[in-house]
């Protein structure tokens, strides 16, 4: 069968406007149906940011030699940095799920031959209000906490001198939030 300009006229004049306007339907339908496809490039629960600072001279930091911090109700140590490392700041996650997160913070962290930690620990506790921000499609929701507020619990033998808030809200990590002076 061969197809001639007049046979291809009269075939277009003889389909059916239902028939037509299905095809169209079906196009504008499987057009407008596709989605783009989101990355997620900007959307993250920050992280609470701590400083270390001389508790004489309050304006120098000073490093924590061995430090680990373990998240009190896990039971394992933070890894958002180098565990027992000597640094003089850290950026810790906050449970977004409840309204404190509670730390055992570990000066010249070791363990003795048992297995056992030796190293002095201080136990600190974040009160904060969560806050649920929608970030985009893509990313969906993200944790910021707001009114931060913190707590050392006294011991006979605190190696951690005061904490101040800098900062009651957590929505970035481009500053320290809290200081603490050792």
């Amino acid at each position: 069968m061969s197809f001639t300009p007049q046979s291809l006229r009269r075939f277009s004049l003889t389909i059916n406007p239902i028939i037509l306007g299905l095809i169209i339907f079906l196009l504008l339908v499987t057009t407008l149906a596709c989605e783009k496809d989101d990355i997620c490039v900007e959307g993250d629960t920050p992280l609470l940011i701590l400083r270390f600072y001389d508790a004489t001279d309050t304006s120098l930091l000073k490093t924590v030699t061995d430090l680990r911090i373990v998240g009190i109700g896990n039971g394992d140590p933070v890894d958002t940095f180098t565990d027992r490392s000597t640094t003089d700041s850290v950026a810790i996650p906050l449970r977004v799920n409840f309204e404190n997160t509670q730390f055992q913070v570990i000066i010249n962290s070791a363990d003795d031959t048992d297995g056992a930690e030796i190293g002095n620990i201080d136990t600190l506790q974040f009160n904060y209000i969560n806050q649920e921000v929608f970030v985009s499609r893509a990313c969906g929701f993200v944790g910021n906490f707001d009114e931060l507020e913190g707590n050392l619990t006294a011991d006979d033998d605190n190696w951690i001198g005061n904490i101040e808030i800098v900062d009651t809200l957590i929505s970035t990590q481009l500053n320290a939030h809290v200081k603490i002076f050792h």
